[in-house]
């Protein structure tokens, strides 16, 4: 597959009304980062595509079936979805490997398969999922029910394009929404499939589900500030999602943030060493770092901090880089080259800072081609420096050291961030204060990444607003509403009644 898109580059345009538009707008190049090599054409969808791809998708919303149908007929649908995903999935695998960088294993295990869960999950979920009745007052019963918002824009990211856009995408149409969905221009290749595969399968009418491909500045601007538009969900970097919150501002419309993170791994001296040890890595170097969730601000115990920072650098060393699409391959490629030079300013921020390099820090010297850095691990002198701070979204990992619960705290919490905390510790009772103090919006307790879809997941702070899951999606994704019905004759005060005629 590798060759073939080296050779003849696909063209990725976009989908509206039913159907793939033709060619226009200007062209991007999209890269392999693991060659650097050109593997697709991306035309760039302009204001006037956006409008064509709303305005399909309001058409659908207003006048056509899918918010309408029944709630049988929107599971069929999803699981439809997700059995497409499944029967391509070494396809769609290999795919995003080649799109982003990240090793097959994981794209496989992770980014198809979480990607084929979210529908199966939202098809579960909405047939479960009620309003509810109050009858507090006598005679009087209220209904509450939750309405389709109607027109959704997805922006998803380039870190799991398919896995994290598919959750909105299945969030949105459980609950009868219709959509336009755009991409990351950096990886845009397995959505856009998947769009294919859906739109030749016959799944869902034309219009509920549309695409746009192109930069934020142009065709992510016309996307969210276009009237039509009732909601934007975002996936992303916090700057951005500042302003797409000031674009929907001016319209009084709602939007779902999960944007970035720095969370801190705690490793309290009772934990289990060698599990700690482990989550540490994952949570440091899976996805190649790059993840908003990535636990890569360790702070160890001071009692057990010399051997687990001496086995962390060391087995950061040992991690195998190399061509993502090779069977042991553990760390792929940097997106591209903005990313690997801004893993190299932060290395070199850090030995600026008073910072002990323990592993990495340099591009990776061992290829031709690619945008390969060396995991990095470093040793802060505290948690006020630049790489305790911003997320560096990298395979780069800031190690403090600590003495006290209290002072772990109160440095965790340190940070404009709030997505996610770990905690690493035997003595369950301190394993609960730790989590409970955490300002985030998750927190896992002797285990690295996991989700649960049923639970909300989104942070605190500049890490989010909003929520993903099963009731944080239903509240992204619908409007509530209220109906409140007298159920017998009611005696209230009369008005005007003095001008009445006899």
């Amino acid at each position: 597959m590798r060759e073939a898109l080296s050779d003849h580059p696909i063209r990725v345009t976009g989908f509206v009304a039913g159907g793939f538009v033709d060619a226009s707008g200007e062209e991007i190049a999209v890269l392999d980062p693991s060659t650097e090599r050109q593997i697709a054409v991306l035309h760039e969808s302009d204001a006037d595509e956006v409008d064509r791809a709303v305005s399909a998708a309001r058409r659908a919303f207003d006048h056509g079936p899918w918010p309408r149908v029944s709630i049988a007929e929107r599971q069929k649908a999803l699981m439809a979805i997700h059995d497409l995903i499944l029967s391509h999935a070494d396809e769609l695998a290999a795919l995003e490997t080649i799109n982003t960088g990240i090793p097959l294993g994981q794209t496989k295990l992770m980014h198809v398969t979480r990607a084929a869960q979210n529908f199966r999950f939202f098809s579960e979920y909405v047939n479960q999922a009620g309003g509810d009745v109050f009858t507090q007052e006598p005679g009087l019963m209220s209904l509450v029910t939750y309405e389709p918002i109607g027109v959704c824009g997805l922006i998803g990211p380039w870190n799991m394009p398919l896995g994290l856009t598919a959750m909105k995408i299945a969030g949105a149409l459980a609950f009868g929404n219709c959509c336009v969905v755009k991409p990351s221009e950096l990886t845009p290749l397995t959505v856009t499939r998947l769009f294919e595969l859906i739109g030749r399968a016959g799944i869902l009418p034309d219009g509920v589900l549309n695409l746009v491909n192109g930069r934020g500045h142009v065709t992510g601007v016309s996307l969210v500030s276009h009237p039509d538009i009732d909601m934007v969900s975002f996936t992303g970097g916090t700057e951005t999602g500042t302003a797409i919150l000031t674009a929907l501002a001016k319209g009084i419309k709602g939007g779902a943030m999960e944007l970035g993170g720095k969370s801190a791994s705690i490793v309290y001296a009772d934990a289990d060493l060698d599990l700690a040890l482990d989550g540490a890595m994952l949570g440091s170097f899976m996805n190649n770092g790059q993840m908003c969730l990535a636990g890569s601000r360790i702070f160890v115990e001071r009692r057990i901090a010399e051997p687990f920072i001496e086995r962390f650098a060391a087995r950061t060393k040992a991690l195998a880089v190399g061509d993502p699409l090779a069977t042991g391959t553990e760390i792929g490629p940097m997106i591209n080259h903005a990313q690997r030079e801004r893993m190299s300013r932060f290395a070199e921020t850090g030995l600026k800072e008073g910072a002990t390099l323990l592993a990495g820090g340099r591009r990776h010297t061992g290829f031709n081609a690619g945008y390969y850095f060396e995991p990095t691990a470093m040793l802060a002198p505290d948690n006020s420096g630049a790489i305790a701070q911003e997320e560096i979204f990298g395979p780069f990992a800031t190690l403090q050291v600590f003495d006290e619960e209290d002072e772990v705290i109160a440095r965790a919490n340190d940070s404009k961030f709030g997505l996610v905390g770990y905690v690493w510790s035997e003595d369950l009772k301190r394993a609960m204060r730790t989590a409970s103090s955490l300002r985030t919006g998750t927190v896992m307790v002797n285990t690295p990444i996991v989700r649960d879809l049923r639970t909300g997941f989104g942070g605190f702070k500049q890490s989010g607003l909003g929520r993903e899951g099963a009731k944080g999606s239903r509240a992204m994704f619908t409007e509530m509403k209220t109906t409140i019905i007298a159920q017998e004759r009611r005696h209230f005060p009369r008005m005007g009644v003095a001008g009445e005629t006899a």
